[in-house]
């Protein structure tokens, strides 16, 4: 116990500052860093508080920065793919129709997808109110498509589903509310029947929707609201995600950056 006090009393910051970058190099995110960071300045504080250390050298040290992490967007070819995917020939297709083009159109989150309750969609005036995170109502618009696929869905399909009185908009083939992990594994499974290769998350349909209608020209603050963030800092990533379609876009046209990537630019 003795030798063990002495070698983690002895320790500096340039120490910590090793071992972080050590930590790095073998492979491991900001994040994790800054994880095994926190134990260690949680033992200092333990040690300086209890067992007579006389200083703490995590006091001025910063967490590893991490970059900031970009959704995965999906183009808006592959969102057309995948809303076409499920056979809406079958009740439970032209269900699963109806709450991907809901899903796009609105950008709701999964959980509020999920339960959102039917009373809570208005048809002829395009409108969805959400309860979201915190208890926070806001209203959504959803274009025509999407309100066309719910007037099939509700007039045909829901009604044979509805077996218990259900309060739910969307219901599961036993007539009880979809789970937020069924909807994901239909978005998985139609997304490779589409042939997109990347994995898809709860969230994926969500980013696109916002990142689509940025790319178009939408108000930061108008996004904002439409999906319940309470701080805009939030909203923000979607505006790096279009910054770096932009230079995906400028180095693909750009007659002097086309001849950088290709090596030929000198002096």
């Amino acid at each position: 116990m003795t030798s063990v006090r002495a070698t983690a009393g002895g320790a500096r910051r340039d120490h910590l500052v090793s071992y972080l970058r050590h930590l790095r190099a073998r492979g491991l995110s900001s994040r994790s860093a800054s994880r095994a960071l926190s134990a260690v300045r949680g033992f200092y504080r333990f040690a300086t508080a209890h067992l007579g250390f006389g200083s703490d050298p995590t006091d001025d040290l910063s967490n590893p920065k991490a970059g900031f992490a970009l959704p995965k967007t999906l183009t808006e070819k592959e969102i057309n793919d995948l809303l076409a995917t499920p056979d809406v020939a079958m009740p439970l297709g032209l269900r699963d129709r109806a709450m991907l083009e809901l899903a796009y159109a609105s950008g709701l989150r999964v959980s509020e997808l999920v339960g959102l309750p039917r009373d809570r969609v208005d048809l002829e005036a395009g409108i969805v109110r959400v309860s979201g995170k915190g208890g926070r109502e806001r209203l959504v618009p959803f274009g025509d498509s999407a309100a066309e696929w719910m007037k099939r869905y509700l007039a045909s399909v829901r009604p044979a589903l509805d077996r218990k009185g259900a309060a739910e908009l969307f219901l599961s083939a036993r007539g009880s509310a979809m789970t937020r992990q069924r909807f994901w594994q239909l978005i998985e499974g139609y997304g490779r029947r589409a042939g997109i290769r990347r994995k898809l998350a709860p969230h994926s349909i969500r980013h696109a929707f916002a990142t689509h209608l940025l790319d178009r020209g939408a108000d930061l603050r108008a996004l904002q609201m439409m999906l319940g963030h309470a701080d805009i800092s939030t909203t923000q990533i979607y505006t790096r995600v279009s910054a770096g379609r932009l230079r995906s876009v400028y180095d693909r046209f750009h007659p002097r950056a086309r001849a950088r990537n290709r090596g030929k630019i000198k002096g």
